[in-house]
């Protein structure tokens, strides 16, 4: 999983609302990613956003999260200090092939959006199990020793 963080175009036109509209407008979210077990967990900062107003969109290998805030004031109220960051907060995160893109979680409390990204069943460790065969009727099984060498023997068909 990697994280997409300076984007040229978004940035300038970030930097371009700043000062056409004389607010503050976010330059991205705050998050934290990291591997619990068999799942990725990924926890942004979103204080003040509504739920409703949170959105995360899959597609192929890419999850993209948006988030919008909006001002406690009005057009027409005189600001005098706007210090918190409103207008829409986004990351993209680029997403492994390992990972299960379908069981992705998502659980927004206390202003942190928690997002859980489970590793696919096929990637996964397992074991393996180890089986033995039955040799062939009437071939003795041989096994060749090298007293110099320290090493187990080492089974070989047909050695002497």
């Amino acid at each position: 999983m990697s994280i997409m963080g300076f984007e040229p175009f978004r940035d300038f036109d970030r930097l371009t609302s700043q000062l056409v509209s004389g607010r503050r407008v976010p330059h991205g979210v705050a998050l934290d990613a990291w591997r619990s077990g068999d799942a990725y967990q990924v926890a942004l900062d979103l204080p003040g956003v509504d739920p409703e107003r949170i959105e995360l969109i899959c597609e192929r290998n890419g999850l993209t999260i948006r988030a919008e805030r909006a001002a406690d004031y009005g057009e027409q109220d005189e600001v005098l200090i706007a210090g918190r960051p409103v207008g829409t907060f986004s990351r993209q995160l680029i997403l492994g092939d390992e990972l299960d893109t379908q069981a992705i979680r998502a659980d927004y409390r206390n202003g942190v959006l928690h997002v859980t990204i489970p590793v696919a069943a096929t990637a996964q460790p397992r074991r393996i199990q180890v089986t033995q065969t039955a040799e062939p009727a009437g071939q003795p099984k041989t096994v060749d020793v090298d007293v110099d060498d320290p090493a187990p023997a080492v089974a070989r068909p047909g050695a002497k």
